[in-house]
């Protein structure tokens, strides 16, 4: 009988000139983008923090501490493969992903297919089995005010 399991991710970062808006992969034409030691990818980071979850192998800052010089200024996508493949490693195979990032401005619709087509590629899944939304915070908090983003993803692996 297959084994089911779902992970959940969240993760948020500052907004500020000077910086890339990475979002899944994607660079996002922005004049502000996500303050952080990596590239600060909040939705690939988001999922990966889902996926190690799901398989309990802890969370994205036990594997790339913001400590270590190694992870500074790198690929997000890097995270994500590695927790698919320590996932893969205890016998799961990931079903699907659903995540939400939360972000006033730019608006996102545009690069709803690239980001999908990228995790997906990343991850080994067709794009059906990977769905993006695009969510304001309408004004209120820290993501409402223009000062940060915010992802949320869930994932659900499977093992036999």
């Amino acid at each position: 009988m297959s084994e089911y399991r779902t992970g959940m991710g969240w993760d948020v970062h500052r907004l500020a000139p000077g910086r890339p808006l990475i979002l899944g992969g994607v660079a996002v034409p922005s004049e502000l983008g996500l303050e952080g030691h990596s590239d600060a990818d909040v939705l690939s980071h988001a999922i990966t923090d889902a996926l190690l979850g799901a398989a309990a192998l802890g969370d994205i800052g036990m594997h790339f501490p913001d400590s270590d010089p190694r992870w500074a200024g790198a690929d997000s996508l890097q995270f994500l493969r590695h927790a698919l493949a320590l996932a893969s490693e205890q016998g799961y195979r990931l079903v699907n992903v659903d995540a939400t990032v939360i972000l006033e401005r730019p608006k996102l619709k545009d690069y709803r297919t690239a980001i999908r087509e990228k995790l997906a590629a990343t991850l080994g899944l067709e794009v059906d089995r990977v769905s993006v939304k695009f969510k304001t915070a309408e004004g209120l908090g820290p993501v409402g005010e223009g000062r940060a983003a915010e992802a949320e993803a869930v994932v659900t692996v499977t093992r036999d």
